[in-house]
């Protein structure tokens, strides 16, 4: 019979733990918090119980009541072979410790070593009996042997190993002797069990979970490093929960101790983003304490680990930026990607870094499969990095073979070209034709969104293919896309469509336009800028035959944060009786506010909807100027007077005034 722990008890038991293991006072609602969980009802009081139990406080402490398993639960199987499996614990670690059990011969474990499935390890241990530690090996021999497998090979092994009659005589075993099992013998026993796809609230999974939290003290820097692991893949629960929290004051305190970096990383990924900030600068602290020690696949990991739990550190970035800068010609491809895919996350960019995965990327074009390049382009964009080196040799493949390129992999490379506004130069319409080319061999079988997006990607390109845009406008299509949600981002589609037809005025075999119905409202909201607002009256006060008109909406699409017209020079004044329109004898420059992120990172040059902006722009009589966000931040109001005018009438500017504004075609 189990008895119930009461408050007397355990405020004399957490009094006897502090004297003899002190803790900070931030540990103490831990216990609290486990006290009303299933843990307390059950004869613990979270990772102090052990130490509850060898002060002999009631012999009822050691009694355990376990859960059986109530309601099935349909997690997935987990695939052990996953990128993050990889990370937080290395198949290095369990080959190292495969071969260290090994060395103590013994029949069993030479027997155990050879088996390559789930199925030979559970024969086996219906021939002999294991120990008590045997009964670990065999758990982690089993996830191990499923690792390198296939995942249609992965689910079948593991179908059988669930049917097979001895796999449940094994978690019983475990069950039985894991009080007698090491704590390093514990965590890989939880870690197993929780890949190999067991039931979370199964009774072999919470004996181990409660058994943790009761030598939780006694784990040393691996064992947490392995518990780590376990936890990061389980649901949240009230025994997970709990000894998480055990966890983030056990790393806390231990952390001045912690001299393996894929521990370190480890906890830092269970602590995970909802860890305070004070608690995450001290791990960053650490981390930079130990980057002497960093190899190539700590960088890696710590990168992944960042952008696990959210945290933007520039001077460790950077740290990991420079080992992966230096070893390129050693990362494959998955890694490479998922590092740019991780900077993504963390909203970060490497100038320098982004080059020289670029340039490693051409000069070993060869070597690439045409996926892999169309992912590295797509984490470029992502990025807002124009790859330079690697689109001129990719541009060159396309030409030479389109026919190769999938469907997806047309409209991802299109998003590219047209997102960078990269220049094609006299390649231009060679490439244009190629993918047009092989995208009228996909017509029948494009959704109406394909062919949205193809065509949305092309116009903004200034290229028209007549038979993508004629099956896009047909009603059929249309009806399509109108039985669907239609969200913002189809009207603004749209939007760019139907204004690249009607200004650049393609010549197309019949003339086509885009019905209002799916246009939406496209007019736009138009918010003012107060210092550029206060910058342009003031550079216009000052000229006598000049005007400003304020955020001017343009074809119901364009906002122009200030049209300055002036008359041109040497030009007859517009009379009542002259012939000359007002148009034809003045200037209207358009000056239009630039974020950052209009431009390709590192550089002035415009990305696509900026660059399609100064297209029609220039169609429509404008003279465009860029007024850049960098502008507008490092300048004090005399400064931007004075380069306002410099941009708006160069005439006036002094020799040595920089042209920032300058657009780049």
């Amino acid at each position: 019979m189990t008895m119930w722990v009461t408050n007397d008890i355990i405020k004399w038991s957490l009094r006897l733990c502090c004297r003899r293991f002190p803790w900070k006072p931030s540990s103490i609602p831990v216990l609290a918090s486990i006290k009303g969980s299933s843990l307390s009802r059950n004869g613990f009081t979270g990772f102090w119980g052990r130490r509850l139990n060898q002060s002999r406080l009631s012999g009822t402490l050691s009694t355990t009541r376990f859960y059986s398993c109530g309601e099935k639960d349909n997690e997935d199987l987990k695939d052990s072979n996953s990128l993050t499996t990889e990370n937080s614990l290395s198949t290095d670690e369990l080959n190292k410790t495969s071969s260290e059990q090994r060395q103590r011969t013994s029949p069993f474990l030479e027997l155990l070593h050879h088996c390559n499935s789930p199925s030979d390890v559970l024969d086996l241990t219906s021939k002999y009996a294991p120990t008590n530690r045997q009964v670990s090996q065999c758990l982690s021999r089993i996830w191990f042997s499923t690792k390198k497998l296939s995942d249609e090979q992965r689910r079948y092994e593991l179908q059988l190993m669930f049917e097979h009659p001895e796999f449940e005589n094994l978690l019983q075993k475990a069950t039985r002797s894991i009080h007698y099992m090491r704590n390093e013998d514990v965590a890989y026993s939880l870690l197993s069990v929780v890949n190999l796809g067991v039931a979370q609230r199964s009774r072999v999974i919470q004996t181990f979970l409660r058994t943790c939290q009761e030598r939780l003290n006694d784990f040393d820097e691996k064992a947490l490093s392995i518990l780590a692991s376990a936890l990061e893949r389980m649901k949240a629960s009230q025994n997970v929960d709990a000894l998480k929290e055990g966890m983030r004051l056990v790393v806390e305190a231990r952390l001045p101790e912690i001299q393996n970096v894929l521990a370190l990383q480890t906890m830092m990924r269970l602590l995970g983003r909802d860890a305070p900030r004070e608690l995450k600068q001290k791990l960053e602290r650490k981390a930079l304490s130990m980057t002497d020690q960093f190899s190539l696949p700590n960088a890696q990991h710590m990168i992944f680990t960042m952008a696990t739990i959210g945290f933007h550190s520039k001077p460790l970035l950077k740290v990991c930026s420079d080992k992966i800068k230096d070893n390129l010609h050693d990362i494959p491809f998955n890694i490479l990607y998922n590092v740019l895919q991780s900077y993504k996350e963390l909203l970060y960019r490497d100038t320098d870094l982004l080059t020289s995965i670029s340039d490693h990327v051409a000069s070993t074009f060869d070597i690439w499969t045409n996926k892999q390049l169309v992912f590295f382009l797509s984490a470029f964009k992502d990025r807002l990095f124009c790859p330079t080196s690697l689109m001129e040799p990719y541009t060159e493949k396309v030409i030479a073979n389109p026919d190769a390129l999938t469907l997806k992999d047309l409209l991802s490379v299109l998003a590219v070209y047209s997102s960078l506004n990269y220049d094609l130069r006299h390649q231009r319409q060679a490439f244009l034709d190629s993918l047009s080319h092989a995208l009228i061999s996909y017509l029948p079988k494009m959704s109406g969104l394909e062919l949205l997006k193809a065509a949305h990607y092309l116009c903004g390109m200034n290229h028209f293919p007549s038979a993508l845009l004629e099956q896009l406008l047909s009603s059929s299509t249309l009806e399509q896309l109108a039985s669907t949600s239609f969200t913002k981002s189809k009207e603004r589609m749209f939007q760019r469509v139907d204004i690249c037809l009607r200004l650049d005025r393609p010549p197309l075999p019949q003339p086509l336009t885009v019905p209002p119905s799916v246009l939406g409202n496209p007019t736009p909201n138009p918010l003012v800028n107060p210092r550029l607002s206060k910058s342009l009256q003031s550079v216009v006060a000052d000229q006598a035959n000049a005007t400003l008109q304020e955020m001017l909406v343009v074809e119901n699409f364009y906002v122009i944060d200030g049209v300055v017209t002036r008359p041109l020079p040497n030009q007859p004044c517009v009379t009542e009786t002259s012939s000359i329109s007002p148009t034809e004898c003045s200037q209207r420059i358009a000056v239009i506010y630039t974020p950052n992120s209009s431009f390709c990172f590192g550089t002035s040059h415009p990305r696509g909807p900026l660059a399609l902006q100064i297209r029609h722009l220039k169609i429509l009589g404008y003279t465009p100027v860029l007024v850049t966000e960098q502008l507008l931040q490092s300048s004090s109001e005399e400064e931007m007077t004075d380069k306002m005018r410099g941009l708006v009438f160069p005439e006036h500017a002094s020799e040595a005034q920089p042209q920032v504004g300058d657009v780049e075609s």
